[in-house]
């Protein structure tokens, strides 16, 4: 457990989530699938039922789940400065190349290049594929779990709104309260935080709700280019529920009926999104670097802190309180029923969209599952994984 362990320094944190940034393609899922590989199955930092519980607060937060999920891992090990790097090191790369779309505004259509990011889809499918597997093995090892994960899969495929994920995990606490509590509860609960977060819980809760209201007021009054832009992106990361997908309809509905942002733009940037590693979220340094009135890399730079920024207070704010709360056993049987629920979730996004929206032909099925059997028999490292998609990719297409 990373309780009994040296605490990792800055730079070793930042190395480890700067691999993950530059090879983590295939969206939230797939990064929950990553981290899982790197923090559970590697480097044993979080047992499956920690990562569970993380995954489960994440999905209840406002914000980047995924990303809110590293840096959930680097405040456990080493404070303020271990999130911080594990949002600098995850970030970096897409926000890198989401600004350097910003300013050449080109478009490169290229069969090879549309074929690798199809490789690139199909091993997302084989890394969510293998964490539902393992996760599924230690989460839902009894009948009443299996019924909340399959259950929580049925619901998520028939109403797939954002909006369900935060109340099937909702009604699987409750299931898991009034059904497993006789049940014992293996997996243990979250790892102490670092005493500097608990130190400022109050003062983080309190500073973001003083920027969601305060920002909006002050924008008002001062017509400044660069406080408008940090007050859209500040609301649009305290307020975002679903995920990364949902930020895109926000901000599309904040800064183009405006003419702030040419929707021909917007739609260009949201593409590029869907190609490159990292989290979503990274489309705020674009959409910023376009904005008028503010000096491009200002903008991109300011667009992506004030988007993130959120994550970071509610995570201070909350997670102390999460970890003492699991410490009962009623808690810990609610975690349980969330565990279970997020494993659905994650299988009911295995099927849709990933698997829909990857895998169209037998050769795709072929390499997706040769893909899983690497990681599940021949422990393959995801990011030989990626090069191998890739390659083959534009070689079948």
């Amino acid at each position: 457990m990373a309780d009994s362990r040296i605490k990792p320094r800055f730079w070793a944190i930042f190395s480890i989530f700067l691999k993950l940034g530059l090879t983590s393609f295939g969206g939230p899922a797939a990064h929950i699938g990553y981290f899982r590989h790197e923090f559970v199955s590697k480097k044993h930092w979080l047992s499956d039922g920690d990562y569970a519980a993380l995954v489960a607060l994440c999905q209840f937060l406002p914000g980047p789940a995924s990303s809110q999920v590293g840096m959930a891992i680097g405040l456990q090990q080493a404070g303020f400065r271990g999130a911080l790097a594990a949002w600098l090191g995850f970030t970096l790369p897409s926000a890198l190349l989401m600004l350097a779309f910003a300013f050449s505004l080109t478009r490169w259509h290229s069969p090879l290049l549309n074929g690798a990011l199809h490789g690139l889809k199909l091993v997302a499918v084989a890394v969510v594929a293998h964490a539902v597997l393992s996760m599924a093995h230690s989460l839902c090892n009894s009948r009443r779990k299996a019924m909340i994960m399959l259950l929580s899969t049925a619901f998520m495929l028939w109403q797939p709104e954002a909006i369900m994920q935060p109340l099937l995990i909702l009604v699987a606490a409750v299931a898991g309260y009034l059904l497993l509590r006789e049940q014992p509860v293996k997996h243990d609960i979250l790892p102490p935080a670092n005493t500097v977060a608990q130190r400022f819980t109050v003062s983080s809760a309190m500073l973001f709700v003083l920027l969601l209201i305060g920002l909006p007021i002050a924008a008002q009054f001062y017509a400044l280019p660069s406080l408008s832009l940090i007050d859209v992106f500040y609301r649009t990361g305290a307020l975002v529920f679903g995920g990364g997908h949902v930020v895109l309809p926000l901000l599309q509905a904040e800064l183009v009926p405006t003419a702030l942002v040419d929707a021909d733009q917007f739609m260009a940037g949201y593409a590029a999104a869907q190609a490159v590693p990292g989290p979503l979220f990274s489309f705020a340094a674009f959409v910023g670097a376009l904005l008028p009135g503010v000096n491009p890399l200002q903008g991109g730079l300011l667009a992506l802190l004030a988007i993130f920024f959120p994550s970071f207070l509610i995570l201070h704010a909350v997670l102390p309180y999460w970890q003492r709360l699991a410490q009962f056993n009623a808690a810990r049987a609610v975690i349980a029923g969330v565990g279970a629920a997020v494993t659905g979730l994650l299988l009911a996004t295995l099927f849709h969209p990933l698997g829909t929206s990857s895998i169209f032909t037998l050769s795709d099925a072929a390499f997706a599952l040769l893909a899983f059997a690497a990681l599940q028999y021949l422990r393959a490292p995801p990011w030989l994984l990626v090069l191998a998609g890739a390659v083959t990719g534009m070689l079948l297409h």
